[in-house]
């Protein structure tokens, strides 16, 4: 009687461990979905920086007027009271940037660039 037990006990062992090792939800298995959340982070992590980011900006845009002035300046072309512009038909767009970009460099200030 006792040998009996003993064998079903080892068989009850060897399918116990099989099933933890290449049954289902197994080892295995673990280790796949471990790849896959680790593909899946590397994925999200430059989605995760970029909604830091835009976070960022709707909290400067919300509280900062310095925000919101360099949207106006850079997507519509506002200009400040105190500044004159002045627009110079027949000068392509990128020639007066590549003039205000050399301008800058030499040091003069976004309010005399918009004067010239």
């Amino acid at each position: 009687m006792l040998k009996w037990l003993a064998i079903v006990l080892i068989v009850l062992l060897a399918l116990l461990q099989y099933r933890l090792w290449l049954g289902e939800g197994g080892v295995r298995d673990l280790a796949q979905v471990r790849e896959r959340v680790a593909a899946l982070e590397a994925e999200n992590k430059p989605l995760r920086d970029r909604n830091a980011r835009l976070a960022a900006e709707v909290v400067d845009l919300k509280t900062g007027l310095d925000a919101i002035e360099e949207r106006g300046r850079s997507d519509i072309g506002m200009v400040r009271t105190d500044e004159q512009f002045f627009w110079v038909p027949g000068v392509a767009v990128e020639a007066t940037q590549r003039e205000a970009g050399a301008s800058r460099v030499a040091g003069a200030s976004p309010a005399t660039e918009a004067r010239r």
